[in-house]
């Protein structure tokens, strides 16, 4: 038994409320169950009941044990002087306040259904991967469905976040936070924060004022990446360096010394070298880009905009100096995917709602024509019963595993809470 199945009883009033009295025999009317507070001090804030002939407001606290009162030290606590009612699943002591009188308790495994404790007990038995592993093909798939959408958004919501931080940053300049998020999704998992760091060492100004000339951009990121730092007999090396050391004087800027980039366990179409020069290929064939990303309402027409390759000289590299067969290496399918997943949906619903609009059908849509997302997260859910359709569904599973189903908060989850409804 845990405190939070207690919160939940007592919040959706999972027990007979027809018959309740306190540990004294006094009967209990509940007019109100409060506020489910979640933050320091009782558990539900302002709530109504009625004792005996005597109407009560205040606040009510849930304890497994009535003496968990004086464990967890309330009796000193001024915040807590005003609790109405001590709900408790075992009531093994009598609760007293500071001027002596005391605080009515509730006992409430005396009107719990024992259907309701044996669902929850099923629910949080240990399983292989998550607790309602072996239930979800029983689950509504309407209810699931909603869930989902609720998920997406709330998983929206924390990418936001650092959305906004950029656009402090940037002196709220959307075409700078663009770029920077960008150059993280470029980057993928092992270089995302190192090409965000270089992102941020340009002033996107000159991003704009160089992009007429693809090679004044690499040179900047390829300089900024470190990665003309040492001496070679390659041509394109030479220039670039000789631009990049160009630009930092007309400029006045800094050289940076970030964090190197990472070569080890790419694929080599996945190397640092031809990721950053397809960044820089976009933003030389693509002028105003932000304009086109924050409205574009299909993946066609993303995928057009994002129908970039490498410059020619990586046709036949990965690395300088060092020729390879020839390939162009043009952003793929998959990889736009999830610059749609990572970048472009973020970013609509960040820009959405500093302008106060509201787009969350557009952005569902935009993801019902992504393929889900394959990894291990989605394909556990998929052997289980609940398989992506497609990246909307995948980004609110993975959202579900990492916010929920890790952190037991199955009380919290609507799929939990169907589970424990009386079959």
């Amino acid at each position: 038994m845990k405190e939070d199945f207690l919160h939940y009883l007592w919040k959706f009033k999972k027990f007979d409320v027809l018959n309740l009295k306190t540990s004294n025999g006094e009967e209990i009317t509940i007019i109100n169950v409060g506020q489910y507070l979640e933050l320091a001090g009782p558990d539900f804030f302002n709530g109504q009941i009625v004792i005996g002939n005597q109407k009560w407001a205040g606040n009510i606290e849930i304890h497994l044990k009535s003496s968990d009162w004086y464990v967890h030290h309330h009796e000193r606590d001024e915040a807590y002087e005003n609790v109405i009612l001590h709900v408790v699943w075992e009531h093994d002591t009598e609760i007293f306040r500071k001027n002596n009188t005391e605080i009515p308790v509730l006992e409430l495994q005396k009107y719990v259904d024992a259907t309701t404790i044996s669902n929850y007990q099923s629910l949080i038995s240990p399983k292989s991967w998550i607790f309602c592993e072996k239930q979800l093909k029983e689950i509504d798939r309407f209810a699931i469905n909603n869930w989902l959408e609720r998920l997406f958004f709330e998983r929206l919501e924390r990418k936001s976040k650092p959305i906004f931080e950029l656009l402090d940053q940037t002196k709220q300049d959307w075409e700078a936070v663009l770029f920077c998020l960008l150059a993280k999704n470029f980057g993928l998992n092992t270089n995302g924060e190192i090409f965000l760091k270089i992102a941020q060492s340009i002033p996107f100004s000159i991003i704009r004022k160089e992009s007429f000339e693809v090679e004044n951009l690499e040179a900047l990121l390829f300089g900024n990446a470190g990665l003309l730092d040492t001496e070679k007999e390659d041509t394109y090396f030479k220039d670039l360096k000789f631009r990049y050391f160009y630009l930092l004087h007309k400029y006045q800027l800094e050289k940076k010394n970030l964090e190197p980039v990472q070569f080890f366990k790419h694929r080599p179409d996945n190397f640092p070298t031809i990721r950053l020069s397809q960044l820089a290929n976009l933003y030389h064939g693509q002028q105003n880009l932000f304009s086109k990303i924050s409205t574009a309402n299909s993946v066609k027409s993303i995928y057009e905009t994002f129908d970039v390759s490498a410059s020619d000289y990586w046709q036949n590299h990965y690395q300088f100096d060092k020729q390879s067969p020839k390939k162009k290496k043009k952003l793929s399918k998959s990889f736009v995917d999830l610059i749609i997943i990572n970048t472009i949906i973020p970013l609509q619903f960040a820009y959405a709602k500093s302008q106060g609009k509201e787009i969350s059908e557009e952005l569902i849509q935009l993801l019902d024509d992504v393929g889900p997302e394959k990894n291990v997260i989605t394909d556990k859910f998929g052997s289980f019963g609940l398989k992506s359709k497609n990246a909307f569904e995948s980004q609110s599973l993975l959202q579900l595993k990492n916010e929920y189903c890790n952190k037991s908060r199955c009380l919290e989850c609507a799929i939990g809470m169907e589970l424990l409804k009386e079959s």
